[in-house]
């Protein structure tokens, strides 16, 4: 998926000036399980994606990094529209990675929200693995599957 702020609008983009700090990754892992790629925020994040066709589906694994050694603590939800769709328990360092798929049908915009559970976990680095969005049409997604656009990009503002 492309963050840059300009292109055809077509694809799931990412909003630079209203989403938090965003770091593309290779081979990033939770709980000691290895994922091909992802998108890494801090554990006090918002990255809201407009959509810009219609879109069937979100998808991830979410946890804390293991980059930050077992610290942090964190909850991740899906918004839509405004409206929560899907939250995670408390997801602490070291803990295996939660699986999460929305339905998107007839939805605009998807916002990926990290909450820390303390002010100490603002800095922990939150991971949103393998994050995929499926899309009617378009080109071809990360893996190769017709309509499924990975959620990766370059670093944001915010």
């Amino acid at each position: 998926m492309a963050y840059a702020p300009l292109g055809d609008a077509t694809q799931p983009r990412m909003r630079p000036g209203e989403s938090s700090w965003v770091w593309q990754r290779q081979g990033l892992s939770i709980g000691g399980t290895p994922y091909a790629d992802g998108v890494t925020v801090h554990g006090a994040s918002s990255v809201t994606i407009d959509l810009n066709r219609p879109c069937s589906a979100y998808q991830a694994v979410v946890g804390i990094d293991d980059l930050t050694m077992g610290l942090g603590e964190a909850r991740f939800s899906v918004r839509a529209d405004g409206v929560t769709l899907w939250s995670s328990p408390w997801v602490a360092g070291g803990d295996a990675g939660v699986p999460v798929r929305v339905g998107l049908t007839g939805r605009k915009t998807v916002t990926l929200v990290a909450e820390p559970r303390s002010a100490r976990d603002n800095l922990a680095l939150a991971d949103w693995a393998e994050s995929r969005f499926t899309c009617d049409g378009g080109s071809s997604g990360t893996d190769g599957t017709d309509g499924e656009e990975g959620a990766q990009g370059a670093e944001g503002s915010g």
